[in-house]
């Protein structure tokens, strides 16, 4: 049996990357990254290409969509353009009146500023997951997204590991238990953890590759 220490090591090691990061989001616990982070959950919400919704993410901030004021000012085809742009073509005008909604509830609730909705939250992950989903777009799935990254800069999230990441644990046969997981995952961060796992339940061939280096 593949140790799965050894299977932990081998998938973070080429799949270790975070959704923010090949999205190019440094996050931080400041508004615009955190409200890039919200705009790549929305559009990574929907039944699209992972990689067709972090190409649409990067477009809209290089539109200059890259708070919830210049987003809710912009224009429908402006936005609509954007994520015509990267490809998301499918879901690009239903997305660009969410993303116009989203925007505005954000800063007329939360003053533009998601550290708010944390406050709102008061250190309860769960309320925090309720208050995310009135946001126009995000389901649970949604949320969960969001959850997953900004564990990195919102301490008391982690260690979040939702369905989909274990659904990648037993893809690649990891312990699906939590707490087993997180044993065998050692000092891994709990982002890089989580969203390695995401990609092998996306995709067959990650897990399928680092199983084989893994044996």
């Amino acid at each position: 049996m593949t140790d799965p220490r050894r299977v932990v090591r081998e998938l973070t090691r080429a799949h270790g990357q975070t959704y923010a990061e090949e999205a190019g989001i440094r996050l931080r616990d400041t508004p615009q990254p955190l409200y890039r982070l919200l705009v790549l959950s929305v559009l990574l919400s929907a039944r699209i290409r992972a990689s067709v919704a972090v190409a649409a993410a990067r477009a809209l901030h290089e539109a200059g969509l890259r708070d919830p004021r210049r987003m809710a000012e912009a224009g429908r085809r402006r936005r609509v353009a954007a994520l015509g742009e990267a490809g998301y073509r499918r879901y690009d005008e239903r997305t660009a009146t969410m993303l116009a909604d989203g925007a505005r509830l954000l800063t007329e609730r939360w003053g533009g500023d998601l550290r708010r909705l944390r406050a709102e939250a008061d250190g309860d992950p769960g309320a925090l997951r309720r208050l995310l989903q009135e946001v126009p777009g995000l389901g649970p799935a949604g949320a969960d997204i969001f959850l997953r990254e900004v564990q990195r800069v919102w301490p008391e999230v982690a260690p979040f590991v939702d369905g989909k990441a274990l659904s990648g644990a037993r893809r690649l046969g990891l312990p699906e238990d939590r707490d087993r997981l997180l044993e065998a995952a050692g000092d891994t961060e709990p982002a890089v953890l989580a969203a390695a796992l995401v990609r092998a339940a996306l995709e067959k061939q990650v897990a399928g590759d680092t199983l084989r280096r893994a044996a």
